[in-house]
């Protein structure tokens, strides 16, 4: 078990860290941007080769805790001068051997950046396969890996009080959350990666940051806050005899019952106005969609908003997460464990498996306005919670307007927003007109002449009402049927953040 960390001694390692250098664009720099990409893959070699045998501080953290190596123990006391080497073995990160000091965690440094500037954080998880040179063990508390990444770039940015942090693992979340509010409670059924986080967040300086062992919204029965997070361990998994059941992915329920019970759950822990957010995957059945499913999860008094980003068929999702495990494929034991994740598959009819987000959120006041369940493939993560957040602004704002007041707005095309025109050979007018959204999720939208005009209009000058009254006299059709058209489709564009309005 790790100890519980020291925070005197957690200063002393940050302040060596920092002395050092010891910063992602130093780690690069040291070993490359190929052998950076090496790494993201689980290959140590080329960085190893890259380092040579440099002795500096960066070149020495970076072998024993960028890549979990043995290094002298005079290499590392040097790099160490305030924690000392006795110091890392009493925080639980170093064993010493002779004269070898050797790793018993990964510290890496994870930056990133929000709306109130850059930040770079270190983070101590378990040492990952690659170190081990072989499956992870069930215990293993994950460092801050793509699903981690991801929920953290849809985290919606608004400030207020208090974050819940569901599945904390090493606390990458909790940290994230608590830049936001005032206070972030972190819970997780393994005490290990409570000390994880109870450490990263002593080692990075990050107070207000209370842990709970528990699982799911146990340790907080009764309590309520205005923003919960979760990267659950929803990764489903054969409930069978030899098939490992890690920590850090999987609850101990059969099929998606872990991210069913998060999101019927989690309305009971929010806040009026208070807005839930977390991944999952959930499985497409014989007859049955997977986001139908998830709608049937959603308690009726809270808006929704879930996105599917891809669905992969029974064995695609077997051979992912056998091989996130570290189980080697071409091996018996390989085999074995897929054939178990496909007689699985089989008991319950899954026909595919889907992954995305949910986002809830408890109305202020009234019944709920918002019920999106789509399919979304394009678009980069960058800014997806800066995305979102205007996207639900401009959604609540909308809800309040009838068509007269649609009508009476003023929009302005958002700057990211193209338009592409498809021409047959030799025809003057487009078969096609799309609208493409170059931030968010990508969207592209077939248009029709009548909706390309508004929104090509759209500068932030003349109200919509007084646009479409224009086009329709340019297009020879009557006005009042051109507005039943278009005023239901503006409102989607408002929504999916295409235009906005010109005074936000």
């Amino acid at each position: 078990m790790l100890p519980e960390p020291d925070p005197q001694l957690c200063r002393a390692l940050a302040d060596d860290l920092r002395a050092a250098g010891y910063r992602s664009t130093a780690l690069r720099e040291a070993w490359g941007a190929q052998a950076d990409d090496a790494l993201a893959r689980g290959l140590r070699r080329p960085a190893m080769r890259a380092l040579g045998d440099r002795v500096d501080a960066v070149a020495v953290l970076g072998r024993l805790w960028g890549l979990g190596l043995p290094v002298a123990r005079g290499d590392a006391e040097a790099a160490l001068p305030r924690l000392r080497v006795s110091g890392a073995v009493s925080l639980g990160l170093v064993g010493v051997s002779g004269d070898a000091v050797t790793p018993a965690v990964l510290l890496r440094p994870q930056g990133f950046a929000d709306d109130r500037g850059e930040v770079e954080w270190w983070i101590a998880s378990d040492l990952d396969e690659a170190a081990l040179e072989g499956p992870l063990p069930e215990d293993h508390v994950l460092g801050v890996g793509g699903a981690s990444q991801t929920l953290a770039r849809l985290q919606l940015t608004r400030r207020t009080r208090s974050a819940l942090d569901i599945g904390t693992g090493c606390g990458i979340q909790a940290l994230r959350l608590r830049r936001l509010v005032d206070r972030v409670v972190a819970t997780d059924i393994s005490e290990r990666a409570l000390r994880f986080t109870r450490l990263n967040a002593l080692v990075n300086g990050v107070d207000g940051i209370e842990t709970r062992h528990g699982s799911l919204f146990e340790p907080v029965a009764g309590e309520t806050f205005d923003r919960v997070a979760s990267n659950p361990p929803f990764v489903i998994t054969p409930r069978v005899a030899g098939v490992p059941a890690y920590e850090y992915r999987d609850a101990g329920l059969e099929g998606d019952d872990l991210v069913a019970s998060v999101i019927r759950g989690v309305g009971a822990h929010l806040s009026p106005g208070g807005v839930a957010q977390s991944l999952g995957n959930w499985e497409y059945r014989e007859g049955e969609s997977g986001l139908d499913r998830v709608r049937g999860w959603i308690p009726e008094a809270l808006d929704a908003w879930v996105i599917e980003r891809e669905v992969l068929d029974p064995l695609a999702y077997a051979e992912l997460w056998v091989r996130d495990g570290g189980t080697i494929p071409g091996t018996r034991a390989y085999a074995r464990l897929i054939d178990a994740w496909l007689d699985d598959f089989a008991r319950r009819g899954v026909t595919g498996v889907g992954f995305g987000y949910v986002l809830l959120r408890k109305p202020l006041a009234g019944g709920p306005t918002l019920a999106r369940y789509e399919r979304v493939t394009g678009g980069g993560e960058a800014g997806f919670g800066p995305h979102l957040a205007a996207c639900l602004a401009a959604h609540d704002r909308v809800a309040l307007l009838d068509d007269d007041g649609l009508a009476a707005s003023v929009l302005r095309v958002a700057p990211d927003v193209t338009e592409a025109r498809h021409h047959r050979p030799g025809e003057e007018d487009p078969t096609v007109i799309e609208l493409r959204q170059g931030g968010g999720f990508g969207r592209i939208v077939e248009v029709d002449p009548g909706l390309a005009a508004l929104v090509g209009a759209c500068d932030g000058d003349l109200s919509v009402g007084v646009l479409i009254d224009a086009i329709a006299q340019l297009m020879e059709v009557d006005a009042e049927a051109l507005r039943a058209d278009l005023l239901p489709r503006v409102r989607e564009l408002l929504v999916t953040g295409f235009v906005g309005f010109a005074d936000d």
